[in-house]
């Protein structure tokens, strides 16, 4: 498994102002149970809760090393999942920006940064890991079912934040036919949104918000998270 990734997660739990919360971050996306974990690290399910509930001082060196080993450990016995799903090339061309954040961001809180509402019937109580921002017509047109999944960084506990949307049908559609599905969609100064892509993010059960600033007013938003 990629040695940078390791570096890279144990880098932002040691900057992170919330250690804890950045751990379970991180075990969330790699989908692994509170449990599983403590299995590997032959401890108790209590410790990793203390540790990222900041019930215990902020873990030191030696247990960060242990915890991302453990993830890493449980991810190389199911096949590697999570280095399968991220590669070493660029983004697929219509993805202007993409990011994970170093903790989990209430999806309320990141629509009160863009100025986003609902224009869905889907419950807003859910965290988001990251975004990613595309040129809907460019990545429809661009980016086939076998590279969709760069869409999705390292977690599908993310934001797609659309833009250059007229109607919104197009980029429910293809979420609709792809069994990876993100934690909310966004749609960046749209048009008017078609009822059809409402229905369906109802039917997936994502939050559909609108937001009117555009691609790069969006980004610059989200650098300030």
């Amino acid at each position: 498994m990629d040695v940078s990734l390791r570096e890279k997660i144990a880098g932002e739990v040691v900057l992170s102002p919330h250690p804890g919360r950045t751990l379970r971050k991180w075990r969330e996306d790699f989908g692994v149970s509170q449990r599983d974990l403590a299995d590997t690290l032959d401890t108790v399910p209590s410790v990793v809760s203390d540790y990222e509930s900041e019930r215990r001082a902020s873990p030191g060196a030696a247990f960060i090393r242990r915890y991302v080993d453990g993830l890493f450990a449980i991810d190389e016995r199911s096949g590697g999942r999570i280095g399968q799903r991220v590669g070493p090339s660029g983004h697929a061309d219509g993805i202007l920006g993409i990011r994970e954040f170093a903790v989990a961001i209430p999806l309320k809180a990141l629509a009160e940064r863009l100025g986003a509402k609902s224009v869905s019937r889907v419950d807003l109580h859910r965290d988001i890991h990251g975004f990613t921002l595309l040129d809907a017509p460019r990545a429809i047109l661009s980016i086939d079912a076998a590279r969709f999944v760069e869409v999705y960084g390292w977690t599908t506990q993310r934001a797609l934040i659309f833009s250059n949307v007229k109607y919104g049908r197009s980029p429910m559609v293809a979420i609709r036919a792809h069994p990876l599905k993100p934690a909310a969609v966004v749609f960046s100064n749209p048009g008017r949104v078609d009822s059809l892509a409402v229905r369906l993010s109802e039917v997936e059960n994502i939050p559909l918000l609108t937001t009117s600033l555009g691609a790069a007013a969006v980004i610059k938003a989200l650098e300030e998270l």
